[in-house]
């Protein structure tokens, strides 16, 4: 990272059941081993309009039939920061499901269609000229989970993409 000054990350979700908490503090661990600071609040909990100085802000949102939590897109519609700055998006989203009566799995496609977490999300915060650093998700197999197995691999791909835009 840059030499001689701390970088900070300020980790703003929407966790109900946990499971956002989860993919959080696994992040925090791997910035950690980076020296880069990784502050996380829950959006109920910070102020939209007064968030700290920070080198990159992360927003997490389950997804909630389809959409962001509520919660998350009040907090982003508030959002002040100013144009230029830099985010990311790492969610939590229900796990895509067979057809019952084919068995079938849905195509991206159909996919893209029924789950909008991050696009509402990006809208909002382009909307607002904020630049997009990188975006993850991460399924959760029932509703109140757990995450999918080996759900640590996308939050390290994530994190790699950030550390690569950190670094110029």
């Amino acid at each position: 990272m840059e030499s001689g000054r701390i970088l900070t990350i300020e980790y703003f979700h929407g966790s109900k059941f946990g499971n956002g908490v989860k993919v959080a503090e696994e992040f925090k661990k791997l910035m950690g081993e980076k020296g880069v600071a990784v502050n996380i609040h829950h959006v109920g909990a910070a102020k939209p309009t007064a968030l700290p100085a920070a080198d990159l802000y992360i927003f997490s949102s389950p997804g909630r039939m389809g959409r962001p939590r509520g919660c998350v897109r009040r907090f982003l519609k508030r959002l002040n920061l100013p144009a230029g700055t830099k985010y990311a998006l790492l969610t939590t989203e229900g796990a895509p499901r067979p057809d019952k009566k084919t068995g079938r799995m849905p195509t991206e496609e159909e996919i893209a269609r029924w789950q909008k977490v991050r696009p509402k999300m990006n809208e909002i915060l382009q909307a607002k000229g904020l630049v997009k650093v990188a975006e993850e998700k991460v399924y959760v197999t029932g509703l109140k989970g757990p995450l999918e197995e080996g759900w640590e691999s996308k939050v390290a791909i994530l994190f790699e993409a950030i550390v690569k835009d950190l670094n110029g």
